[in-house]
């Protein structure tokens, strides 16, 4: 069995039990040596000889897919696959699986720090102390403060705990809420209109769908409070980019906190020109703890399908 293993955090020098579990699987390993999510045409020679894939965030698309005859499983390192031409891979037979859950505290712990950095402009403050100065710059408390949570899914959870545990008052928009769970932890349902109007920080948790693809536009946003802090730990595509830039410009957004982007990396942004943007390179996912939990799921599924056995995190039925 030839088996490819794209994520960063999964190649030889990283030192993972989960890979140790597969080299002795199969003894041809190919792996990404380029340090970032693969290009289309960097996967099709790597791939077309592969029974196995574990995948990373590379873009696998429906040309990769028609280069792969013996491939029989793409095992996602992570939540998503939106990144994966799903329906190209139903047609060739090609099971998808992701790891549901194994980062949902990683994300939604980064989440809200990155409702701190923003709301206290923590890395601003760092860098002008660094640079000799002493800026007492002020920021907001989040005691008090409206906090909507768009997708109540397992990250989304996390992000309810830890703003109520700073005294924040948490209502919730999805359109698969479980009643039961927001009545039991205090959390408000609500749509997404309303949620946007009343919240002081809105924090996105969802899947990049044609549906949810620019959610955050300029209409969303003109229904935002002035001064809203949106925080995005999810997908890049989920916020109009050009959209924020404006409302950051006018002042209509009181700052970002971006773990996700369009452009990924998002080289030259026009949104790195505000100090009220805190950035990080969607790095949610990557605590000891998360990388470990999705390399053991990412390895069990990969190997499960190849086997013939069942395998509870199949995307494509």
């Amino acid at each position: 069995m030839k088996i490819l293993v794209t994520p960063t955090s999964l190649q030889p020098d990283k030192g993972s039990a989960a890979l140790e579990v597969l080299k002795k699987y199969s003894d041809d390993l190919v792996f990404n040596t380029k340090g970032r999510p693969l290009t289309e045409d960097e996967l099709i020679p790597l791939l077309k000889d592969c029974d196995g894939y574990v995948a990373g965030l590379d873009f696998i698309t429906e040309k990769v897919l028609e280069n792969c005859p013996r491939l029989k499983v793409i095992s996602r390192y992570g939540v998503g696959y939106d990144r994966v031409d799903i329906q190209a891979a139903q047609k060739k037979g090609i099971t998808v699986t992701n790891t549901p859950g194994v980062n949902s505290e990683a994300v939604g712990e980064l989440a809200f720090a990155l409702v701190l950095a923003v709301a206290r402009k923590i890395p601003y403050l760092d860098s002008s102390t660094r640079n000799g100065e002493w800026v007492r710059s002020s920021g907001f408390e989040c005691l008090g403060k409206t906090i909507c949570i768009v997708g109540l899914g397992s990250i989304g959870k996390v992000v309810a705990r830890c703003a109520q545990g700073f005294g924040m008052t948490v209502c919730a928009y999805d359109p698969y809420i479980n009643a039961d769970y927001c009545e039991e932890h205090q959390i408000e349902s609500v749509s997404l209109e309303d949620g946007l109007k009343k919240a002081d920080i809105i924090s996105l948790h969802l899947p990049l769908t044609d549906e949810t693809r620019h959610m955050i536009d300029e209409e969303a946003i003109k229904n935002m409070k002035d001064g809203a802090v949106v925080i995005n730990t999810s997908r890049g595509g989920i916020i109009d980019e050009d959209a924020a830039y404006e409302a950051l410009k006018s002042g209509k957004l009181g700052g970002l906190g971006l773990d996700a982007f369009e452009m990924e990396p998002p080289k030259d942004s026009k949104l790195f020109e505000f100090d009220n943007v805190v950035a990080t390179p969607h790095t949610g996912a990557h605590t000891a703890e998360a990388t470990r939990n999705m390399a053991d799921c990412a390895v069990k599924n990969l190997l499960d399908v190849l086997e013939g056995n069942e395998c509870r995190f199949i995307v494509t039925r």
